[in-house]
């Protein structure tokens, strides 16, 4: 049976880790899909339980050098882990400062000047004097590289061993080099001296292991406020919850709320489970599901959600969905995976870095071999050998691995806030190719309450009064899941109440109607083409049928006997916002599509109140998704919007589906984006905020090459020592993370903008 298992991953150092981690599992045997996320450190496995057990996989993980945290997103946590790496980089930073100092003094001429304090006394001379002895400088130095630098050189075994080079081998080589070479050079020179002045490089030993820490503490930090978005959905989460259990009300823990219980909830309390209201009266803030802060009105029969917040009053409800089964728990293991997933631009990406590594160790020897042997002829080996190390600690492509990862870990997160779910990073990059926006009708543009409002008898033999035709409509609706024959049931029954009349058969057809037997008569409820399909004409009431769709109204046609008695009208109500959002599609320049199992005629009386001039009218729902193909054909990038399950179909073949929050669960699974809080008008704003997205991804991904093309130029040349490389190869790495996170600023002011315009 497929399972699916997330981990915590510790240690991973840049996204060719990673890398490193998915090869390793995806040969594993059951392996189906592996997604590990450097920006987030989770991993995503889907395995078959019978070929595979997860301790398996863990020990897969461990034996590359990793371990594997708590699976969560506790900000104590975090912040210990930062405070770890500050005082590794402290400590590195102090040991490394008098090996730098030395290195400085030297470029300076101060050296020569003190190596004999008796000639120059002063506590200056003497201090310098015992700072450039090379035993004191390899105090300093042997500690940065074996003790702090450990990892890199374990993260390295691992990695090679794995046949999968990451940053940490091109550290490992870059500052070993430096401090063998500088072995060498106390050996063969100054072991008869107390004190040696220049041409040894513990200084770049260190630096590149302290600015490489440097820069991890720095993305260490920038990630904690890229998984903000997720701890503040998780602060929504309460303790404890109070049931009435035995007569009595009594505290639990969360976690023992069963299926059934009744729970009491009192202002200022978060609610623990899905569930409906039996008794009381409250507001209810809902904004964790939805994004908006206006609190909406609980009474006996609504719907309440875990993590909500009970504002003013107090109620009693019966929870139906607990644990990981409520909405609130969905939207986290939804935001959780699609932080996590991979769009395609950054596959690509990663497939670059992975290059990468091979491409830099092969420019490093070439840039020794080609100074040593050609351009110094032989002499002056310490430059050569300084260049090849600026190279391998110059040209990491860390920051490349980053660009994309970690803006949409950012935009993801952004969009969880308003209320808009993205399934996975690829949704969120197709999304911003999109140019054609298809809505469905009923549920999408409209609030999917049809009404009824005209009941028009016909010319019939048979002599049915209307509350007759009425009564056997209703019993025939009553089994039927079509909005338009729980509006036609629920009339009757505010009506006349509940009826005896007896259906000894039902069957609904799609796209068309129902056909029933009702006290032994045969009855036929349906659009025009139901009945035509049946073989029964409506000449008689074709003009009536033809006014009712002028007014946007949604005509069905009653046969009873095979003869049309009947003709009912339904007006569903058109969301407010409807209009607004078609406009703001227009000015964006992206063509809009209104597609209905409705006549043409009510599909352009809708279309012209909201501005839609494009229609796709009378499509049943399993021709919707051929209409999406249809338009895929004509080179558009499709994005369909829907809520029921006849629009799973065409949700699933568009680029994108879009699903409204309070659509089936058929439909919100379909779709790739689910608009949680049912407002159209912040459709828009998803599609600003995948654009915004992108434009951060270009951006980082083009400075990324940018610097490690123009870091490895200057260091091939010889125009970029090591320590600079280093530090620099840590800043470009920071400053990708720091422009992602810029995202949420420019990301807010954009929804505020949409909001108001």
């Amino acid at each position: 049976m497929k399972q699916s298992v997330n981990y915590k991953i510790n240690g991973m150092t840049c996204a060719l880790c990673s890398a490193s981690i998915e090869a390793s599992l995806e040969q594993l045997t059951g392996v189906e899909s592996v997604n590990v996320g450097y920006a987030t450190e989770k991993a995503s496995v889907e395995y078959d339980d019978e070929l595979l057990k997860p301790e398996e996989i863990e020990k897969t993980i461990k034996q590359l050098g990793f371990t594997i945290g708590e699976n969560d997103q506790d900000e104590y946590a975090e912040n210990k882990e930062i405070k770890k790496r500050t005082a590794l980089f402290l400590v590195s930073a102090i040991l490394t400062l008098p090996t730098l100092m030395c290195m400085v003094s030297c470029a300076l001429d101060i050296c020569d000047q003190v190596l004999n304090p008796a000639a120059n006394p002063g506590a200056f001379n003497y201090f310098m004097y015992y700072l450039h002895d090379w035993k004191i400088q390899f105090a300093f130095a042997t500690p940065v590289q074996f003790l702090i630098g450990a990892g890199f050189y374990r993260s390295a075994f691992y990695s090679l061993r794995a046949r999968r080079p990451t940053m940490d081998v091109l550290v490992a080589l870059g500052s070993s080099a430096a401090y063998f070479y500088s072995v060498y050079i106390v050996a063969r020179y100054y072991l008869d001296y107390a004190s040696c002045t220049k041409d040894i490089y513990l200084d770049a030993s260190c630096t590149i292991i302290t600015f490489v820490l440097l820069g991890k503490l720095l993305e260490a930090v920038a990630k904690g406020r890229m998984s903000e978005s997720i701890r503040r959905l998780m602060d929504f989460k309460p303790k404890t919850a109070r049931v009435f259990r035995e007569g009595a009300e009594q505290y639990i823990l969360i976690d023992q709320v069963r299926e059934g219980d009744i729970v009491l909830v009192y202002p200022g309390e978060k609610l623990p489970a899905d569930g409906v209201v039996t008794e009381g009266f409250s507001t209810v803030d809902e904004s964790m599901l939805t994004g908006e802060s206006i609190p909406v009105e609980k009474a006996a029969g609504s719907g309440v959600f875990a993590a909500s917040l009970n504002k003013s009053g107090s109620f009693r409800f019966r929870a139906e969905k607990v644990g990981d089964q409520t909405a609130y728990a969905g939207i986290l293991k939804y935001v959780e995976n699609a932080q996590n997933s991979k769009s395609p631009i950054q596959r690509m990406a990663d497939k670059a870095a992975g290059y990468f590594i091979p491409l830099v160790l092969t420019v490093a020897v070439g840039t020794f071999l080609v100074w040593f042997l050609i351009i110094f002829h032989g002499r002056m080996l310490e430059a050569s050998m300084l260049y090849a190390i600026s190279v391998l600690v110059a040209a990491c492509p860390c920051a490349l691995g980053l660009a994309t990862p970690t803006a949409i870990v950012v935009g993801i997160g952004l969009g969880a806030r308003r209320g808009i779910l993205f399934k996975n990073g690829e949704a969120l990059e197709t999304l911003n190719k999109v140019n054609a926006v298809v809505f469905d009708k009923t549920g999408t543009l409209t609030e999917g309450k049809p009404v009824l409002t005209d009941v028009v008898l016909l010319n019939n033999r048979m002599s049915f009064t209307e509350k007759e035709l009425l009564l056997m409509a209703g019993a025939a609706e009553g089994q039927s899941e079509h909005p338009l024959g729980k509006a036609l049931w629920e009339k009757v029954e505010k009506e006349f109440g509940q009826n005896g009349l007896e259906v000894e058969s039902f069957e609904a057809l799609p796209g068309m109607g129902i056909r029933a037997i009702v006290e032994g008569r045969r009855i036929l409820i349906g659009n025009g083409a139901c009945l035509k399909d049946q073989g029964m004409e409506t000449a008689n009431g074709q003009n009536i049928l033809k006014e009712m769709e002028s007014q946007g109204k949604t005509a069905v046609v009653m046969a009873v006997e095979g003869e049309a008695v009947a003709l009912f009208g339904f007006m569903d109500k058109l969301r407010p916002e409807a209009r607004a959002t078609i406009e703001k599609f227009g000015r964006m320049e992206i063509a809009v599509y209104l597609i209905t199992g409705d006549s043409e005629n009510v599909a352009r009386a809708v279309a012209a109140q909201i501005g839609i001039t494009s229609i796709l009218a009378q499509v049943l729902p399993e021709q919707k998704a051929d209409e999406i193909r249809k338009l895929q054909e004509q080179g558009l990038k499709v994005a369909m919007v829907g809520d029921g399950i006849n629009d799973a179909p065409a949700l699933a073949a568009a680029d994108v589906g879009i699903a409204m929050g309070s659509g089936t669960d058929v439909a919100i699974e379909a779709g790739g984006v689910v608009l949680l809080s049912n407002d159209l008008s912040e459709l828009p704003g998803a599609f600003h905020l995948a654009h915004m997205t992108m434009r951060k991804i270009v951006q980082n991904l083009f400075w990324a090459l940018i610097y490690n093309t123009t870091a490895m130029a200057f260091a091939v040349t010889g125009h970029l020592g090591p320590e600079v490389g280093a530090l620099s190869m840590a800043l470009s790495s920071v400053s990708v993370l720091f422009n992602s996170l810029s995202l949420k600023k420019s990301g807010r002011e954009k929804f505020r903008v949409l909001k108001a315009a």
